[in-house]
């Protein structure tokens, strides 16, 4: 059981690998990349939907939004993009973790909390 469920996350891993290469084609569907955009981001950011201290449910949006995502955007991606996509990943060195891609990341997280606090706070004014 374990060796299927760490050939899974290598599988998941280079997916995500995949769709990070794949979203820049321009030959990709708008909507494709755009959703390919989402996986990615939510993949890789450092904040999850529900938090993993949640008992279950913090782990589950990872082994549930991340695979559906994954799922979603392979079906929307015209096959020739997702074969270029593979060997650009196959072929690239094995990225190393970024601080300043994490930074940004939490950069963007803010400014949609505070973006969200903003609007929410003007509703309840109202």
């Amino acid at each position: 059981m374990l060796p299927r469920l760490v050939a899974w996350a290598r599988r998941l891993k280079r997916d995500i690998a995949v769709l990070a290469i794949a979203l820049r084609d321009p030959q990709a569907p708008l909507v494709a990349r755009l959703l390919a955009a989402i996986v990615v981001a939510y993949a890789l950011s450092p904040i999850d939907l529900i938090p993993d201290f949640i008992p279950v449910l913090g782990l589950l949006d990872d082994l549930i939004l991340v695979p559906a995502g994954l799922w979603l955007v392979l079906r929307l991606m015209p096959d020739e993009v997702l074969a270029r996509a593979r060997d650009k990943a196959a072929a690239a060195p094995p990225c190393k973790r970024s601080r300043i891609a994490g930074a940004v990341i939490v950069c963007l997280w803010l400014a949609l909390a505070i973006w969200a606090g903003r609007h929410l706070l003007l509703l309840l004014r109202s």
